[in-house]
């Protein structure tokens, strides 16, 4: 995207963080656990994610809560930054559902959605900042985080996206492997929502509206992203985790 661009921005003042799943990947450590309070190297998912958010200077951020969702309410009781408020779902919405139900506490500007459990490594420049800077109202209603498929740790599939020279995307058709993932994190406009149906269905679909009207955009992520789906995997990344720290000389 180019600096003209970038210039007409204005990041989300909000978040939602994707936190009602039931974990099946992640048994047997998430039968008395939900996934996103799953300890990486000591600290719950959910905790790393909400102290990014902190650090970026987001003041409020929407939890949705459903698979053992009392332990998450639980868990963040005593946070105060960012503010935590709680979306109870008695069913599953999936991905857009349970974003469509939160849109009255996210408002009506852009947001930013992280799902519960994502694992990354900012480079230079903190991933949060880089989609805020790079977010442009005028031309988008959606705006994905993008890791390079062949690079994505743990991750062994065919990739999500092909990006275009601008940013613009389109989605992986049958047979072909792509070159980006999408890594869980994004923002999003409430107007994106308008039309949807009630109930559960899957930010995809929405994904797929912004793409037909040329309002889905892509930004590469340049730090690291960790695939963690399962408890082997889990072990992976903590083992990639220790030795990226000891390398670099850290604790």
């Amino acid at each position: 995207m180019t600096a003209q661009k970038t210039q007409k921005t204005r990041g989300p003042k909000t978040a939602m963080v994707l936190a009602a799943g039931l974990g099946q990947r992640m048994r047997p450590l998430t039968d008395k656990l939900p996934k996103p309070l799953v300890p990486l190297r000591g600290e719950a998912m959910l905790d790393t994610i909400l102290d990014r958010l902190a650090g970026h200077g987001i003041a409020k951020a929407v939890v949705n809560l459903h698979y053992l969702g009392q332990m998450i309410e639980a868990h963040l009781a005593d946070r105060k930054t960012p503010a935590v408020v709680f979306s109870q779902e008695d069913d599953l919405l999936e991905t857009g559902g349970g974003v469509k139900k939160a849109l009255p506490l996210l408002g009506a500007d852009p947001f930013f959605v992280l799902n519960g459990d994502v694992c990354w490594l900012d480079g230079l420049t903190p991933a949060l900042e880089r989609l805020a800077a790079a977010w442009n109202e005028d031309e988008m209603d959606a705006l994905l985080l993008l890791h390079p498929t062949c690079s994505a740790f743990g991750y062994e599939g065919v990739g999500d996206y092909f990006m275009d020279p601008e940013g613009r995307l389109r989605r992986r058709q049958e047979r072909q492997i792509a070159p980006f993932i999408h890594a869980g994190i994004q923002v999003l406009h409430p107007r994106l929502f308008e039309g949807t149906p009630e109930g559960s269905f899957s930010l995809n679909k929405l994904y797929d509206k912004a793409q037909e009207a040329e309002r889905l955009w892509g930004l590469r992520h340049d730090g690291e992203w960790y695939h963690v789906g399962t408890p082997q995997e889990l072990r992976a990344v903590e083992d990639a985790l220790h030795h990226l720290a000891e390398f670099s000389g850290q604790k």
